[in-house]
């Protein structure tokens, strides 16, 4: 799960007055306008509710949990990345997410958090402890036929019992183009089941994947990744920007109900000799800006911030970042293009700033 241009710019005091000037008088026309019979008419306030989402990664579990007890009285849900696939294609769960589980549930208990998922992803485990990441072959071998997705069915159903979870997330990606309709059958076959047991469906969908031509049920809750624009895959750039957040916004409206936007905190560092991108979280890139010689700056397209330094061995580093306001921005653009549902990926080390911007509930809008 994963250009900035910063500008600044003067006017003249006139042209400040003027602009003021025109604002309040067109803030004035539009409040007191008037009916056929002339009465003023007073704006009409539409209210969107924004719910909040976030996700905890097992190996970086002892940060999440920090940050959820700042932020689980304004979730929605957590959904706890935590389930893989050992080579027989069984579900594998980590010795990590079992050490993690019971504080995760105490938080939630006590911060009236009700909604806890667990996720499981498309990487196959080996006893050498290497993996094989986002496998698509994995998801051909499970999504197959009836029967093969009957058994995956009957051991997912049979986890969230056995753990006692609000439900299950599907983050399978790199779904190869044939499998797709086995892919939502198996959506089908198991929102069926886990309905009988009261409980809840989430699917998780990469940028690349075609939900314009998928013939998606209701009833699961789906999420549309909108990050990795720049990353391992690239060079420099932000995870995302407000043209990237906007194009994926808008093609949800396919989504059935109210899906989520998943927005990621975090960035990426790259060593520019080598090109190679790591990870980092925004407390680490942080602290890798105390090595830069000058601020970090802001980019305006997509609001994220961006430094250069030098390691020990004089190599040199490009990182960028997102910080609380980028959080805003983004979150902003995807409202702008109407979709009000965030999934944050992840809780990871998150500044106070940042953390706010996972506490917001519900806002307003004049239409």
């Amino acid at each position: 799960m994963n250009g900035l241009k910063a500008y600044n710019g003067r006017k003249r005091l006139f042209g400040l007055a003027a602009a003021g000037a025109i604002a309040v008088a067109a803030t004035t026309l539009y409040l007191c306008r008037q009916d056929v019979f002339g009465a003023a008419v007073k704006p009409q306030i539409t209210e969107h509710k924004t719910e909040r989402s976030a996700w905890i990664a097992d190996w970086r579990w002892e940060a999440g949990v920090a940050d959820l007890e700042a932020v689980a009285g304004g979730l929605t849900s957590l959904q706890m990345f935590a389930a893989y696939f050992d080579p027989s294609d069984r579900l594998l769960i980590t010795e990590d997410f079992r050490d993690a589980l019971p504080q995760i549930r105490e938080i939630a208990v006590r911060k009236e958090l009700k909604e806890l998922y667990l996720t499981l992803v498309n990487d196959i485990v080996f006893p050498d402890e290497t993996a094989s990441q986002k496998d698509p072959g994995l998801v051909s071998r499970l999504v197959a036929d009836w029967s093969s997705r009957k058994r995956h069915i009957d051991e997912i159903v049979d986890i969230v019992d056995t753990i006692g979870l609000s439900g299950v997330e599907l983050d399978y990606e790199r779904v190869a183009e044939n499998d797709w309709p086995h892919f939502v059958q198996l959506i089908r076959e198991l929102q069926a089941r886990l309905n009988t047991k009261g409980k809840s469906l989430r699917v998780v969908f990469e940028p690349r994947a075609p939900i314009e031509k998928l013939d998606l049920p209701e009833g699961p809750t789906y999420v549309m990744m909108a990050y990795n624009l720049y990353g391992g895959h690239s060079g420099p750039g932000p995870k995302a920007d407000d043209a990237f957040i906007a194009k994926h916004a808008a093609r949800m409206k396919k989504l059935p109900g109210s899906p989520y936007i998943a927005l990621a905190t975090g960035g990426f560092d790259w060593q520019l000799e080598t090109g190679k991108a790591v990870g980092i979280t925004e407390g680490q890139a942080a602290k890798l800006a105390e090595r830069s010689s000058s601020a970090p700056l802001r980019d305006g397209s997509s609001g994220g911030l961006r430094f250069d330094y030098k390691d020990s061995n004089q190599a040199k580093h490009t990182v960028w970042y997102a910080d609380g306001t980028t959080l805003a921005q983004w979150i902003n653009a995807a409202k702008n293009a109407g979709i009000y549902n965030i999934a944050i990926w992840k809780l990871d080390e998150l500044s106070p700033e940042s953390l706010n911007q996972l506490r917001s509930s519900s806002s307003h809008y004049v239409e």
